[in-house]
């Protein structure tokens, strides 16, 4: 089947709404979606240089991904002897095998099936891969750190210890946070509501990025933001670290108040990368 039919079918059955719990077809074209996420030959955001963010969003995707919860019934899962969940019986959670070349270090870590996972990715425990993300080749999720539901990212990308990568399935035209090939993520960071971190840009420990955080850009002088068209992006190469901003009228400038705002401090430079070269070592 084309991705167009897939495309066709997953819409129809996603319009029809409740009448689709017990229709057969609509879980054989659920599972055709999911089994395509799984192998990353579809996904819910991709590359695309004509594209005003260089990425395509496809929301199709995620409302097939909606359909899968619809149509799914809840069903006890056994996770070995001493463990048991409940979840939509359409979203197991995946195994892996040796061949599959990602390592899952034990201690209560888990992929939901549906998100892709590529080879020489490590998963420190616990962490967690949601729905329909995309994690690619090489990259790092530490311990306690969240990649989202479509959360797209890139090759050896490191997420550290709690990080959390947003996830978005609703309201289904909104973007999937997206996190470009060779980012550090510091630990604690937070990265949400449909931001783009551009290739090898450095996110700081506790650094949190939204649609609505304003992003001070000290090196060129400039306020990034998001606005109607675009998600906040994140600059290749930045290194973004949490700063202050003092509050200037009323209330808080007479209590010498300040709120949080990320600062773009500098430009990675063979300084920068140096630090990161622990990566390679714990490969």
């Amino acid at each position: 089947m084309t991705t167009a039919s897939l495309e066709s079918r997953i819409e129809e059955s996603f319009a029809a709404g409740a009448d689709t719990v017990s229709d057969v077809d609509a879980l054989d074209t659920f599972l055709e979606l999911r089994n395509a996420l799984e192998a990353g030959t579809l996904r819910a955001a991709e590359p695309d240089a004509a594209a005003p963010t260089r990425w395509r969003v496809n929301a199709w995707v995620k409302r097939g991904i909606l359909l899968g919860f619809r149509i799914g019934a809840l069903t006890q899962m056994s996770g070995g002897d001493a463990l048991s969940f409940l979840d939509k019986a359409t979203y197991p959670a995946r195994s892996f095998t040796p061949e599959d070349g990602v390592r899952i270090v034990p201690g209560g870590s888990s992929v939901r099936s549906g998100a892709f996972v590529a080879r020489g990715v490590v998963m420190m425990p616990p962490a967690y891969i949601n729905v329909g993300a995309y994690v690619d080749e090489g990259t790092m999720v530490d311990s306690h750190a969240l990649v989202g539901s479509c959360a797209q990212i890139g090759r050896r990308v490191h997420l550290s210890a709690g990080a959390q990568i947003g996830g978005v399935l609703e309201p289904v035209n909104a973007s999937p946070v997206i996190i470009e090939d060779d980012v550090l993520v510091g630990g604690n960071t937070g990265v949400y509501e449909g931001t783009i971190v551009r290739r090898g840009a450095v996110l700081a420990a506790g650094t949190i990025l939204t649609r609505g955080t304003p992003v001070y850009d000290v090196v060129n002088r400039t306020i990034l933001k998001a606005n109607a068209e675009m998600p906040l992006i994140i600059p290749e190469g930045a290194v973004v670290v949490p700063g202050s901003r003092a509050v200037p009228a009323g209330y808080g400038r007479q209590m010498n108040l300040s709120v949080y705002t990320p600062v773009i401090v500098k430009y990675r430079d063979e300084k920068t990368d140096l630090s990161t070269t622990l990566e390679d070592l714990l490969r």
